[in-house]
Formats: C-alpha cells, structure tokens, sequence
C-alpha cells in the first residue's frame, strides 16, 4: 500500500517549484491532489495534467492565499469536490528582498501577507474539518533564513521565523486532536526563484553549504512526505532544516 493511499492534500501554490515537486510527490504515493495559485493558467494546467497522469485526482483552484475569505471559500470548495482533507502544505511564498534602508512599507507588507498571513488564512479554515476527522498533518514552508537571519531579507525573514512560532504554537494547540504541525525550512533550494541569480551568487551560496551542491525541490518534497505521512505520527512543532548542513 502507498504512503497517502486514500488521502487528500490541499497544496497552496503549488502551480511550479517545491509546491509542485511535493504534488507529484504526494500523487506518486497514492494522495489526491487540490492544489491553489493566484490563476490557473497553462502553467497550472500543464501540473495539473502531471499529476493526472499519476491516477490520482487532482484539480487546481484560483485563490489568493493571503485572501481570508478567498482561502475560506476555496477549502469549502475542495471539501466538497474531495470529502475531506488530510494534509495542508502552505506553500506560496514570495520574495521582495532589499536592505531596511531601502525597503519600502509595500516590500515589507506584501512579503509578510503572503507568506505568515496565508499560512494562518489556511489553518483556520482547514483546522474544522481537520477537527471533526480527529487527524491530519499541516506543513509549513519556512526558510533557513527564517532560522537564522539574512542581511537584505529581512521581510521575508520575518515572515518566516512567523511561520515557525505560527507552527509550534498550533502544535500545542490542536495536538490533542490528533493533528500534526511541522515545519520544513529549506536552504538553497534551486528553483526559478533562485535561478535568477547570477552564476557567480550561486557558486558563492554552494561554498557555504557543507554538501557543496544546491538542494532540488525533490530534496524538500521527500521530507514533506514523512511529515505528511504516518512515518511522522509522533512528529510535532518541529523545525526541519532541508539545507544541505547549513544550518548545524
């Protein structure tokens, strides 16, 4: 038998990047698949078909994760179209990096709305239905950086040092419901996000990580799996750093 054989993930921008390596991820091991981003476009539809041919279910949603009632509507929506959900992985996330001196209040609320203010968005609408089920598994994207600190990201590391005390704090508060909340806080993950960057910043990022390579997304969406899968069932609160010995 699969991993998530019979189970239901809601994946939040899941459309490219890690949210998508962990769908096909989750797909591959039995789990059906609802999936958000800000539109469903070709894009979307080419993940979505990915994960179709796996012979899962699947389907993706236009929402704005940072959106309270929009968040709210959607997971109403998947319920219905799925019968329940199992796992919550609050993906999207957005950078707008720059120093403090320069940040402007639009940089710094923005980063903030979409990565902490999503992740809390999700949970409160999920956390009902995860109650009434008594089980499920919610998996926060953090960040190294959310750990640790880095110059000239200082919003988005804000927003995921957040998404940490977010996670610990709602271990312990809906715990005794048999529900699960971790975190995975990735290091130099390549992605199209960090393949931006120039050669040379990428070549100065692998010197500084003990494993001398960058991660691959398939590298956070195994940890992903453990957590959302019974192989974690006395797993919670914790902080799993998917960096390469970054951080030790």
């Amino acid at each position: 038998m699969k991993l998530l054989e019979g189970k239901t993930a809601l994946i939040t921008g899941a459309a490219r990047g890690i949210g998508k390596a962990i769908a096909l991820k989750y797909a591959s091991e039995g789990a059906n698949i609802a999936f958000t981003d800000l539109v469903i476009d070709e894009n979307a539809k080419a993940t979505e078909n990915e994960i179709a041919a796996l012979g899962t279910k699947v389907k993706g949603y236009a929402s704005d994760a940072s959106n309270f009632e929009e968040a709210h509507k959607v997971v109403d929506e998947i319920i219905r179209d799925f019968g329940r959900i199992d796992i919550l992985v609050n993906n999207a996330g957005i950078t707008r990096d720059g120093l403090m001196v320069r940040m402007t209040e639009q940089q710094w609320d923005i980063v903030i709305k979409v990565n902490l203010k999503s992740a809390f968005n999700f949970i409160h609408a999920v956390t009902p239905q995860m109650m009434r089920q008594k089980s499920g598994s919610i998996i926060n994207m953090s960040s190294v950086v959310g750990v640790s600190g880095n110059a000239g990201q200082s919003n988005y590391s804000a927003s995921k040092a957040g998404l940490i005390g977010l996670t610990k704090s709602m271990a312990k508060e809906i715990g005794s419901r048999n529900i699960r909340v971790n975190a995975i806080a990735p290091g130099f993950i390549i992605t199209d996000m960090t393949g931006a960057l120039s050669e040379e910043v990428r070549k100065q990022w692998a010197e500084q990580i003990p494993l001398r390579r960058g991660g691959t997304p398939e590298d956070v969406a195994n940890v992903a799996l453990f957590l959302g899968s019974e192989l974690s069932s006395y797993v919670s609160g914790q902080v799993i750093n998917v960096c390469g010995g970054m951080n030790t």
